[in-house]
């Protein structure tokens, strides 16, 4: 009985780690050289990309690379403080009565862009600005 347990045990450990994929070596160099300093850095993996999220400079960042090791892009949640003046004036003047639950910034080859979520009583919506300009609705939900 004890031999069919532990037979038991190992198949399931055995199991559990045969359909994990690893970093490839690509990726983790292209991520080694660029971040060198980074701190406490966590994989993800997903079909047709590696996400690594990592601290750096006090604040956690999220890199993602393909499977040829290409960066992406990066993400950082920041605080409201760190928009544009312009984006922030926008907020300001068109959303008076949203409070912010999220908000981050992508870079990536096309630039910088800002995406923040908007929620009242009755409403969720996420704005996208590009290259620090206006904002625009990237999507819109009404709350049940």
């Amino acid at each position: 009985m004890k031999k069919l347990i532990i037979a038991a045990t190992m198949f399931v450990s055995l199991s559990a780690f045969a359909g994990r994929e690893k970093v490839n070596e690509k990726v983790l160099s292209a991520f080694n050289t660029e971040f060198a300093n980074a701190q406490e850095v966590e994989w993800t993996i997903s079909a047709g990309y590696f996400k690594a999220s990592f601290g750096m400079n006090g604040q956690r960042v999220f890199a993602f690379y393909n499977k040829d090791g290409d960066l992406m892009g990066l993400t950082r949640n920041i605080p409201s403080s760190q928009l544009p003046v312009r984006l922030q004036a926008g907020l300001n003047k068109n959303y008076k009565s949203f409070w912010i639950s999220d908000l981050f910034e992508v870079s990536n080859t096309d630039g910088t862009s800002y995406y923040v979520t908007l929620e009242n009583g009755d409403n969720k919506i996420v704005l996208k600005s590009s290259a620090g300009n206006d904002w625009s609705t990237y999507k819109k939900d009404r709350k049940i």
